[in-house]
C-alpha cells in the first residue's frame, strides 16, 4: 500500500512538472515573434525579453499576468476591479511587452545599456538590468540567464554564425582575514601583551607556533 502511494505521489509530481514545462514552451511559442520584432527595432536580445517575461509572470500564469496583462512586474495604477494590486494593467499582453522596452529606454539607469551591449549579449543585459534596480533580488540576473539557457532562448537572438560569446566573468572575493602575518619579539615583550595587541589569545598563539610554554626570546618570530 505504501509503495503504491509513493508511486502515485511520484506520478503526480512528474505530471505537474510536465504541465508546467509545456506551459512555458507554449508561452515562448506565443510571444517569441513579438520579442523578435522588438529586438530588431530596439536591439535588445529577444532572449532577454522572453526570459524576463517568463520570470516575472510565471510564464503567463501569475495573477497580474492573467488579470492585468502585466508580464514584467511593473508597478503602477490600474483600473481592474477583479483583484487588488499595486501593479499596473494593460489592454493586452503586447502592450505590456512594449512598455517594458519603453521603460528601459526612458530611464537613465537602463538607457545606457542600449549603447553598451549588442542584441546578442544576453548575460550583460541581464546583469545591467539588475544593476539598474529592476529587481531587489541579488540572484535575479542569474535566474534570468538560467531561463535563457534552460529553454535555449538565445536561438531567437538571430546571432551570426561566427558570433563568439563573451567569456563569463569570474569574480573573486578578497578574504578579509589576515593570513601569513608574523611578529618579531622585542625585549620586554610577553605573550599576553602580543595576543592582546593582535586581538587573539595566548592559547591560539602557542598552538600556531608550537610553543610548549610562554617564554619568549628577542628576535623570535611568531605567526599571528
Amino acid at each position: 500500500m505504501i509503495k503504491k502511494l509513493r508511486l502515485l505521489c511520484l506520478f503526480t509530481m512528474l505530471s505537474i512538472f510536465t504541465v508546467q514545462a509545456q506551459s512555458t514552451s507554449e508561452y515562448i511559442t506565443e510571444h517569441a515573434e513579438q520579442a523578435q520584432e522588438l529586438m530588431r527595432e530596439h536591439k535588445i536580445p529577444a532572449s532577454i525579453i522572453l526570459a524576463v517575461a517568463i520570470h516575472e509572470s510565471a510564464a503567463g500564469q501569475s495573477k497580474i499576468a492573467r488579470y492585468l496583462n502585466n508580464h514584467f512586474g511593473i508597478k503602477g495604477p490600474n483600473t481592474n476591479t477583479e483583484i487588488s494590486s499595486s501593479y499596473r494593467d494593460y489592454p493586452t499582453s503586447e502592450d505590456s511587452y512594449i512598455h517594458f522596452i519603453d521603460l528601459l529606454e526612458s530611464r537613465t539607469a537602463f538607457s545606457p545599456l542600449f549603447e553598451k551591449y549588442d542584441q546578442y549579449d544576453y548575460r550583460s543585459w541581464a546583469r545591467g538590468i539588475q544593476r539598474g534596480g529592476y529587481a531587489r533580488s541579488r540572484t535575479w540576473a542569474t535566474q534570468v540567464v538560467n531561463i535563457i539557457k534552460r529553454y535555449e532562448l538565445f536561438q531567437y537572438d538571430e546571432r551570426p554564425e561566427d558570433y563568439v560569446e563573451p567569456p563569463v566573468p569570474v569574480y573573486t572575493h578578497k578574504s578579509t582575514r589576515r593570513s601569513g602575518r608574523y611578529y618579531t619579539v622585542r625585549s620586554g615583550d610577553n605573550l599576553g601583551a602580543i595576543a592582546k595587541r593582535n586581538h587573539t589569545t595566548i592559547k591560539t598563539l602557542m598552538t600556531k607556533n608550537g610553543l610548549k610554554n610562554s617564554r619568549l626570546k628577542p628576535g623570535q618570530k611568531l605567526k599571528l
